[in-house]
């Protein structure tokens, strides 16, 4: 072999090296498939993998908020989906996650999740009250929805172990479960609108019907901080929902873990944000994922330094 291929050679594989050491795998933790966060996620996943340099990034179905902590807590995904109320035990080692702390840092604040209390016309049920001896779901185990599922029965005057059946399905097996009539009612938080809810509300058969709940929510914020608020579901969000919806709210926020590079975190939200609309083309929930509500949406968790470089660089103070 010449001199001059043997030196073609050596670069090539010099350069292909390089190349491979530059590419980036990522992985976007979101929720179940009948959620918000994955078909958001998913948007995000192709927006970094086509738009930024040497990206490969996917997005992972998951039981929710509490299964996408523990998996940022032991680097086995880089970039979570949680509600701010299950981040808030995460990073401070309190609730499900006792003992053990996520060393976390907020990425970007995303939009609110609306928690809904779902049921059909003819189950004798009007407010929570009457959840008492019905079957009821709430939330999936791992998921965030469960931990505020559970504070909102508790403040409203109902024992989750003892007033009522309780179970503990996904989204997509609460809404089928309602329908088959195996359950009573589901809660379930997260973006309006939720193709789950929007699922049996389109079934023939059934009238939906959105349980009022709001009226604690000043003593949920006077004992777990203030990451809770009032908000609604407004009318005609759903087939058939004839009036506006009183609810819960939280925020739902991208947390990554604090070792990620400052370079790594300002390059995937410059790339988030100039491709926003991508993003919004598969959910308009992620249309909430804006500059300004980055100062008014609730994360309880530290800023990592890389976004507060990119939004600092637009105008935009965080802390």
């Amino acid at each position: 072999m010449n001199r001059i291929l043997v030196t073609a050679l050596a670069a090539f594989v010099l350069a292909t090296g390089a190349h491979a050491q530059q590419q980036v795998r990522l992985s976007i933790s979101t929720g179940g498939t009948g959620g918000v966060w994955y078909p958001m996620g998913g948007a995000m996943a192709n927006v970094l993998s086509k738009h930024m340099p040497n990206a490969a990034v996917t997005a992972e179905v998951t039981g929710g908020s509490v299964d996408n902590m523990k998996l940022l807590a032991t680097r086995r995904t880089e970039i979570a989906f949680s509600m701010v109320d299950t981040a808030w035990e995460g990073l401070n080692g309190t609730g499900k996650f006792k003992d053990n702390k996520v060393a976390m840092r907020t990425l970007a604040v995303v939009h609110p999740l609306v928690m809904h209390v779902v049921t059909t016309e003819g189950r004798g049920i009007e407010k929570i009250a009457d959840f008492k001896g019905k079957r009821v779901s709430t939330g999936s185990p791992g998921s965030g929805t469960e931990i505020m599922a559970l504070r909102i029965l508790e403040a409203h005057g109902i024992n989750p172990e003892k007033d009522l059946t309780r179970e503990r399905l996904s989204v997509v097996e609460a809404g089928n479960a309602l329908k088959d009539r195996k359950i009573d009612a589901f809660m379930h938080a997260a973006g309006v609108p939720i193709p789950a809810v929007t699922d049996v509300a389109a079934t023939p058969g059934h009238k939906i019907k959105l349980i009022d709940h709001a009226s604690p929510v000043e003593a949920l914020r006077k004992k777990y901080g203030p990451i809770y608020a009032a908000g609604k579901v407004p009318a005609r969000s759903y087939p058939g929902q004839d009036k506006e919806n009183q609810t819960i709210n939280v925020w739902g926020v991208l947390f990554v873990h604090e070792t990620m590079s400052e370079k790594l975190v300002y390059d995937i939200l410059k790339t988030l944000f100039e491709r926003h609309q991508d993003i919004v083309i598969a959910h308009r929930e992620a249309a909430n994922m804006t500059l300004e509500n980055q100062t008014i949406g609730a994360t309880a968790v530290p800023w990592h330094p890389g976004a507060v470089k990119y939004f600092a660089d637009r105008g935009i103070t965080v802390k």
